[in-house]
C-alpha cells in the first residue's frame, strides 16, 4: 500500500530538555524524521523545547515551535496551523507519547480533526498500563514474570506478603526506570513502595518476582500496515537482569543465545508487536531468558516509540530505523522503500553483521555528592558510547577507550584496583566502573567462577577477559626490541591500545607506534556493511581494525582496506565524545553545523565521533563518517590514512580541544584558533598577563600545587577563595571556600583526585552579576558579537546551571560597553579564527574577567536559535578562511527576551544535595521566550536567584 495521499501537514513531538533517562538520541530521530517526510513533499510542523537540538534548525521543518511541551502549547500551534492532518509521537521518548496521551484525554485530537500516526492509542495504553500489558501477554500465550498491580499502599503490602522477597517495583507510565527499585529486605518495602506510587503519574505500580541474575535481550523491530516485520537487531546485555538496559554494557548482535532460542524470541516479538495495535512503525522488545539449559523466557516490556536502543541499533547496523519508520507511518510498506546502504534492493530486509558492537554508558556520579553509585533498575547514566570492532574484545576496548575516564582501555594503565575487599564489593553491588573491575579482579586471580557467581555475567563474556588478560601476562615478558610480529598484531586484533602495550612493556607509546609502522601492522578500515558483503554497500561510514596481510598467488602481500581516499581537499571534525554534564547535545549541534558548512565551502567533510545517540554519527551527515574513540591513536591513524587540509578542535567542546596540543606537536594543522592561543587562554598565569597588559581587570588569583602554598596564597588573597583545576570543563572540582579548613580539606581531595594539576585560587567576588558575551573573530581581527547573556542567579552559580537571559535585562550602558570592548580586545589579542566565549562578573559597575574560550560554547546553538542565525556556520566558513567576518549580513530577530533554562536530574539520587554552585550539575536546558520583564515567569526566576547557591 503506498502512502497516505490525505496526509499534507505533520506535527512532530520532540522530546524536550535532556534528561538521564532521554538524552541526544531523540534529536537523532526527530531528525531523521523530519527529512524522512519533507522528502515526501508533506509539510512539516515541529515543536520541541529544546534550543542545542539540530531537530529545532530552521532548516529542519517548515515551521519550528520553541514552546514548553504542554497541551497549552499544542492548542496554539493547532490554531495557527489548522492544515495539520496528523501527529507524529513517536520520535520524542516517553515525553511525546505522554504528551499525545494527554491530547487525546483531553479530546485536542478529536477537536482539531488531527490523526495520529506511527502508533494508536491503545498501544500506548497497552505498553504503559503495567496491568493491561501482563493480561495481554496471557491472552496472547506469552510467558511473563508471575506480577500484580497496586493501586495502593494496602494492596503493594498484600502482593509482598504473597510473593516473598526479592521483588521488583515498576511504577506505570514512567521513563528510564523512573522509581523503580529490587526490594531485597522487608525493611526497605514501604519506602520504595511509596517511592514507586508518587512516581506513576496514574499513582500504580507493578510488582513482580525479581528475575535476578537472568539474561536480558532487546529485539529492534519494525512493522508496516501490511503486517511485514522486520527484526533490524538483537542487543544482548552483558549485565544480568537486575541492571536498567540503559545502564547495562550492550552487545550487539546477541553473543550467547543458542538459536532455538533466538527463534522463539523472534516469534514472541512479532506476536506482541502485532497485537499491540493496528500501527505501523519502530518497536522495541525486552526479555530475559533464564541462564541454565532451560533457557526460559520471560516478556518484560515492549516499547511502541523508537529508543534509545533502536538509536543504538540504528547506529550498530546503519540501518535508519527513524527515517523508515516515519515513512512506514505514512501508510508506506517496507518492501516499498529503498535500502539506505545499498540503494539497489528494498528496505524489507534484515540487517546481518559482520562484526560486534559494545556499548558502555557514561556516568557522572561525580556531580551528585552524597549519591548511590550501585546500578539498578532506575537509569542514573548521563550518555554512552558505542565500540566497533571485528570481534568482542575489540569493540569492548574501543568502547573503553570511548569513554573519557582517564583510562586507555581494560587494564595495563597502572589505574586497576588492588585491594581484594573493593574488588568484591565492586562486583557484588553493580558498580559504574565493573566494568573495569572484572578485569582487575582476574588479574588478582579470583576464579572466573567466583566471578560468575557474584555477578552473574555470563562464562563466555569473563573467558573473553581471562583472554585479554592471559596475553597481557604473555606480552609483560618482552621488550618492545623484541616483541614477535605475531603478539604485536594479536594484541592490535583484541584492542590493545598503544599506551597500554608501552605500559606492559615498560616503554614509550611512540615506541609502539613506530614497532607497529616497521611490521606493517597498520590499522584498515572497513565499511559498516550491513549485508555482510552479500549486496554493494553506499553507506560511507567505517570503523577500524587490524587484519593479517593476505599473499596473492604473485607474492604481492596487502591488507584489505576498504576507505578509499579520493583527490578532493578535506577537513576532519573532531566530535565530543559521550554526553555528560557540562558537555552535551550544544557540542554535536555544532559539530554537525561545522561539517555542513565545511561541505559549502567544496570540502570533504571527515567526522570521528563515537556516541550513537547523535546527528553527528548519522551516516548521511559527514561525507564520510569513522564510527571511532576520539582518541589519540585512532585519530592520528586516520588523519595518516585521510591526509586532510587540517583538523577542526573547537566545535567538539573539551573532548576536541584537548587533542590540540597532540596535533600541533605532530605538525597536524589545527583549523582556526592556533594551539598557542588555545593554551594561552587556558593557562591562567599567560591569560592574566595577557589582561594586564590590555587594561582589562580580573579578580585577584594565584596557583598553587600543593596544599602548603594554597594555604600562604589564601592569606593575601582573603576569603571567599574559588578553588578550580585548570583544564577542566563544566565547572568539574570547582568549589567556594570561605576559611583554611574547607580550603585544605578541598585541594586535599582535588590533588588526589586529578595528581600533578596546578589549582587556581581566585578571590570570589561575592554578590557579583555574571555575564557572558560569544563572538566571531576572523583572521583581520574584525570581530561580531553574537549575543550577551546576563544571568538571572548571582556570580558563584555555574554559568550552565544558571538562568540566563538574552539581551541582558539590567545591565547599563556603561557595563555594556565595557564587556563589548574587553570582548573585542580579547578576541583580537588571543589571534582568534572562529568563536570565543567570555565570561563577566560585575560588581559596582566594574567589568572583571573571569574566563574566556577559544571554542564553540554551551550557548552558541541557544543564541542561533534566539536570533534564528546560523552562527556555527558563519563562524566555520570563518575558520576556513572561506570568509570574513564583515562577509555576512548578520540581522538577529528576536522580539523581547529568550531566556536559557537549565534542567535538573536530581530526581534520580533522591539523598542528594541539590543546593548549586560553581560546579555544573544540569543535564540539559530549553528555552523560554517572554515579550517583557513583566512576564509572571522571568518574575518568578528572579525572585528564587539566590534560593539554591551553595559553596
Amino acid at each position: 500500500m503506498p502512502k497516505d495521499t490525505s496526509i499534507k501537514s505533520v506535527l512532530i513531538i520532540g522530546s524536550g530538555p535532556i534528561v538521564i533517562g532521554q538524552a541526544c538520541e531523540f534529536d537523532y530521530a526527530g531528525s531523521q524524521s523530519a527529512r524522512s517526510i519533507r522528502e515526501e513533499g508533506i509539510e512539516v510542523i515541529l515543536i520541541n523545547s529544546n534550543p542545542a537540538t539540530i531537530m529545532t534548525d530552521p532548516s529542519m521543518a517548515d515551521h519550528i515551535y520553541l514552546k514548553p511541551l504542554t497541551t497549552k502549547s499544542i492548542i496554539e500551534i493547532l490554531k495557527e496551523h489548522p492544515q495539520i492532518d496528523a501527529v507524529l509521537p513517536t520520535m520524542g521518548g516517553q515525553t511525546a507519547l505522554n504528551l499525545c496521551l494527554e491530547a487525546e484525554e483531553k479530546g485536542i485530537w478529536q477537536d482539531f480533526g488531527v490523526k495520529l500516526i506511527g502508533v494508536d492509542v491503545n498501544a500506548i495504553n497497552i505498553t504503559e498500563d503495567r496491568e493491561q500489558f501482563k493480561q495481554l501477554l496471557e491472552r496472547i500465550n506469552v510467558p511473563t514474570a508471575p506480577a500484580k498491580t497496586a493501586t495502593s499502599y494496602l494492596e503493594g503490602k498484600e502482593i509482598a506478603q504473597e510473593f516473598g522477597f526479592p521483588l521488583v517495583i515498576r511504577p506505570s507510565f514512567t521513563l528510564g526506570g523512573t522509581g523503580a527499585a529490587v526490594v531485597y529486605k522487608k525493611e526497605d518495602f514501604d519506602e520504595l513502595l511509596t517511592r514507586g506510587l508518587e512516581a506513576s503519574p496514574i499513582h500504580e505500580v507493578l510488582i513482580d518476582k525479581a528475575l535476578m541474575g537472568w539474561k536480558e535481550y532487546e529485539l529492534e523491530l519494525l512493522r508496516d500496515k501490511n503486517d511485514n516485520v522486520v527484526i533490524i537487531c538483537s542487543i544482548e546485555n552483558m549485565d544480568p537482569m537486575g541492571i536498567h538496559t540503559g545502564d547495562s554494557i550492550t552487545v550487539a548482535p546477541a553473543m550467547t543465545l543458542s538459536d532455538t532460542t533466538f527463534q522463539k524470541l523472534r516469534d514472541y516479538a512479532i506476536l506482541m508487536m502485532r497485537s499491540i495495535g493496528n500501527f505501523a512503525g519502530g518497536c522495541n522488545v525486552q526479555f530475559a531468558v533464564s541462564p541454565d539449559e532451560k533457557e526460559d523466557i520471560v516478556a518484560i516490556e515492549i516499547n511502541p516509540r523508537v529508543s534509545r536502543s533502536s538509536a543504538l541499533a540504528s547506529k550498530a547496523t546503519g540501518y535508519p530505523i527513524a527515517k523508515i519508520a516515519s515513512k512506514l507511518a505514512l501508510g508506506y510498506n517496507l518492501d516499498e522503500l529503498q535500502n539506505q546502504i545499498t540503494k539497489s534492493t528494498s528496505a524489507l530486509f534484515e540487517p546481518t553483521l559482520d562484526y560486534v558492537i559494545v556499548k558502555i554508558p557514561r556516568w557522572n556520579f561525580d556531580k551528585f555528592e552524597g549519591s548511590d553509585r550501585t546500578l539498578g533498575l532506575q537509569m542514573k547514566s548521563v550518555g554512552e558510547v558505542m565500540g566497533i570492532g571485528r570481534s568482542f574484545q575489540e569493540a569492548l576496548h574501543k568502547a573503553t577507550q570511548s569513554l573519557e575516564i582517564k583510562r586507555n582501555g581494560l587494564g595495563a594503565d597502572g589505574k586497576g584496583y588492588k585491594n581484594y575487599e573493593q574488588i568484591i564489593e565492586k562486583l557484588t553491588y553493580a558498580s559504574w566502573d565493573r566494568v573495569f573491575v572484572i578485569y582487575d579482579a582476574i588479574a588478582m586471580g579470583i576464579p572466573l567462577s567466583t566471578i560468575h557467581e557474584i555477578t552473574r555475567i555470563d562464562m563466555w563474556f569473563l573467558k573473553q577477559y581471562e583472554e585479554l588478560y592471559t596475553l597481557e601476562k604473555e606480552i609483560s615478558n618482552y621488550k618492545v626490541s623484541n616483541l614477535p610480529k605475531e603478539l604485536l598484531l594479536e594484541a592490535k586484533q583484541k584492542g590493545f591500545a598503544d599506551r597500554q602495550l608501552a605500559h606492559m612493556m615498560s616503554c614509550l607509546e611512540s615506541e609502539v607506534h613506530t614497532l607497529r609502522m616497521e611490521q606493517k601492522i597498520n590499522r584498515v578500515f572497513k565499511l559498516v556493511d550491513t549485508c555482510a558483503a552479500e549486496f554493494k554497500a553506499q553507506t560511507p561510514y567505517y570503523y577500524s581494525t587490524f587484519e593479517a596481510e593476505i599473499e596473492k598467488a604473485n607474492g604481492e602481500r596487502f591488507v584489505d582496506n576498504e576507505s578509499i581516499v579520493t583527490e578532493k581537499k578535506k577537513v576532519i571534525v573532531l566530535g565530543s565524545g559521550p554526553n555528560r554534564i557540562g558537555q552535551g547535545i550544544e557540542f554535536d549541534y555544532s559539530c554537525v553545523h561545522g561539517v555542513l558548512a565545511a561541505k559549502e565551502c567544496g570540502y570533504e567533510t571527515i567526522m570521528i565521533n563515537c556516541n550513537p545517540e547523535t546527528v553527528s554519527t548519522d551516516f548521511d551527515t559527514a561525507d564520510k563518517l569513522y564510527f571511532e574513540p576520539v582518541f589519540w591513536e585512532h585519530i592520528y591513524d586516520i588523519i595518516q590514512h585521510e591526509k586532510p587540509e587540517g583538523v577542526i578542535v573547537q566545535l567538539g567542546g573539551q573532548t576536541a580541544l584537548k587533542l590540540a596540543d597532540k596535533l600541533s606537536k605532530y605538525g597536524v594543522k589545527i583549523i582556526g584558533t592556533s594551539f598557542d592561543a588555545l593554551d594561552l587562554a587556558e593557562d591562567r598565569g599567560r591569560f592574566s598577563d595577557l589582561l594586564t597588559e590590555l587594561h582589562i581587570p580580573f579578580p585577584r588569583f594565584g596557583i598553587a600545587e600543593t596544599a602548603d602554598e594554597a594555604s600562604k596564597l589564601a592569606d593575601t588573597l582573603d576569603f571567599p577563595l574559588l578553588i578550580r583545576p585548570s583544564y577542566v570543563l563544566g565547572g568539574q572540582g570547582m568549589k567556594i571556600v570561605i576559611n583554611k579548613k574547607e580550603l585544605e580539606e578541598h585541594v586535599i581531595d582535588l590533588l588526589k583526585a586529578i595528581p600533578g594539576n596546578k589549582l587556581l585560587l581566585d578571590h570570589y567576588l561575592a554578590g557579583a552579576i555574571e555575564a557572558e558575551a560569544d563572538a566571531i573573530c576572523d583572521a583581520d581581527g574584525n570581530v561580531y558579537i553574537i549575543g550577551i547573556m546576563e544571568h538571572i542567579e548571582p556570580c558563584g552559580v555555574h554559568s550552565g546551571d544558571s538562568n540566563a537571559t538574552l539581551p541582558p535585562f539590567n545591565l547599563g550602558e556603561f557595563v555594556m560597553q565595557q564587556i563589548k570592548d574587553h570582548t573585542h580586545k580579547i578576541a583580537r589579542a588571543l589571534k582568534t579564527v572562529g568563536l570565543i566565549n567570555i565570561q563577566f562578573a560585575i560588581k559596582d559597575d566594574t567589568v572583571y574577567i573571569i574566563e574566556a574560550n577559544p571554542r564553540a560554547s554551551r550557548t552558541v546553538p541557544f543564541i542561533a536559535k534566539a536570533y534564528g542565525e546560523p552562527y556555527v556556520n558563519y563562524a566555520t566558513k570563518v575558520m576556513l578562511g572561506h570568509n570574513k567576518v564583515t562577509d555576512f549580513d548578520f540581522n538577529p530577530q528576536l522580539k523581547g527576551y529568550a531566556i536559557k533554562q537549565p534542567v535538573f536530574s536530581f530526581s534520580k539520587f533522591p539523598n542528594v544535595n541539590k543546593a548549586l554552585g560553581p560546579e555544573m550539575k544540569s543535564t540539559g536546558e530549553s528555552i523560554l521566550f517572554i515579550d517583557d520583564l513583566k512576564d509572571d515567569q522571568f518574575y518568578e526566576l528572579y525572585s528564587r536567584r539566590k534560593m539554591y547557591l551553595s559553596k
